[in-house]
């Protein structure tokens, strides 16, 4: 609502000016045909004038807004009837003048590009059938219904983007303020937990035998903790209003790093709605799942994430002995739906696909594509010309 407010303001105004002319009208004209009726739909326009500019500042709905042509849609119609044979003649303004424009703008500002040109074109045809289909006039249909067309589109452009501005520059002083809240955390951290954590791992390995053990997993916890501190909030919940909100995959996909897991992602964020991205990190995060259960506890793992024509693609490689040709099917066969489900399931529902090559003895390569949707795309990130970030422990 805060970027609303400057062009329900300016409307407000336009409304006004809008109500001052149509008035002047009036008293030139001498109330036209009928001046008991014209100044009656006078007075429906200024009380609606006056109870519109409130209501759009406080709360805009789409009553509102549908109310809102309505009304101007009846007192427009009502010139017929107010101005009598007066009405027919092509170039006469109507009763209503300008005001008409105001629905236009406000649907445009409300509901964006396609609100604003509906409501233009229903209240031309208003207008034309006040004129009357003999006397079509295509000079004043360009001046009417067509500047009335091209003041929704691009109000209703224009009102888009300060929206998505708006978000943007949200969403960047959310992550100003997180960042900054990590920064002090870190520093405690780092002055207590990170020392301590990393002291036992030395020790450890200088003791060796069960207290080398010991020293493996501080260090892999003090590396989990480091990723914890430095990464991106946690994603909106998913069935919050913000679940539509953009997030970048890199940052979930860096918290999977561990002593034994090497994650490269590019410097410029990889996103896609928060719904998305998790279920991307979760498959990639299963894919690990995997190599630890299959591989050992001394292979290695490498995630690798990119972006492609339209696409985020995270790639998920070990140097483990490989899956033998038929294993996944007969896995599948006998109930062990690891891939099956929890990443091909996962990625068939976002619309992408799973690639998986393995050769005994030589490792497996599982790569994860989803498409990002048509009204996230932004420009490419990458490989190409942007310096990568690489974990390693």
């Amino acid at each position: 609502m805060g970027i609303e407010r400057p062009f329900w303001r300016a409307i407000a105004v336009y409304r006004v000016a809008s109500l001052c002319y149509a008035a002047v009208l009036l008293l030139s004209a001498g109330g036209y045909a009928r001046p008991v009726a014209g100044w009656a739909v006078f007075a429906v326009m200024a009380l609606w004038t006056a109870g519109a500019t409130y209501w759009y500042a406080s709360r805009p709905g789409r009553v509102l807004v549908a109310t809102d042509l309505l009304v101007t849609v009846v007192c427009l119609l009502a010139s017929r009837y107010v101005q009598g044979p007066e009405a027919g003649p092509s170039g006469v303004m109507p009763v209503t003048a300008t005001w008409v424009g105001g629905p236009v703008l406000a649907w445009a500002v409300y509901g964006g590009r396609r609100a604003g040109a509906t409501a233009a074109i229903v209240l031309s045809a208003a207008d034309q059938w006040v004129r009357g289909a003999r006397e079509l006039d295509f000079g004043v249909l360009l001046k009417g219904a067509v500047l009335m067309l091209m003041a929704g589109v691009v109000v209703g452009h224009v009102a888009r983007l300060a929206k998505q501005a708006e978000a943007r520059l949200q969403r960047a002083v959310e992550i100003e303020a997180a960042g900054r809240e990590r920064e002090r955390l870190a520093r405690g951290i780092h002055d207590s937990v990170l020392q301590v954590l990393a002291l036992v791992q030395r020790r450890g390995q200088e003791i060796g035998g069960a207290a080398a053990e010991l020293g493996r997993l501080a260090g892999e916890q003090e590396v989990a903790l480091r990723e914890l501190i430095r990464s991106e909030p946690a994603p909106p919940d998913e069935h919050s209003e913000s679940s539509r909100a953009l997030v970048d995959v890199s940052a979930l996909l860096r918290r999977l790093g561990t002593a034994s897991v090497t994650v490269s992602t590019p410097a410029a964020p990889l996103l896609l709605p928060a719904a998305h991205a998790r279920e991307v990190a979760a498959a990639a995060g299963a894919a690990l799942d995997n190599v630890r259960r299959h591989c050992g506890a001394d292979a290695r793992a490498w995630v690798l994430a990119d972006s492609g024509e339209g696409t985020v693609i995270v790639t998920v490689r070990d140097n483990g002995p490989g899956i033998p040709d038929g294993r996944l099917r007969e896995a599948e066969a006998e109930g062990r739906l690891g891939i099956a489900r929890s990443i091909r399931g996962r990625m068939a529902d976002l619309g992408g696909t799973v690639s998986v090559v393995s050769h005994p003895g030589q490792g497996t390569e599982i790569e994860l594509t989803v498409p990002v949707p048509e009204d996230d795309r932004g420009p490419r990130t990458g490989w190409r010309g942007l310096e990568w970030r690489t974990w390693r422990p």
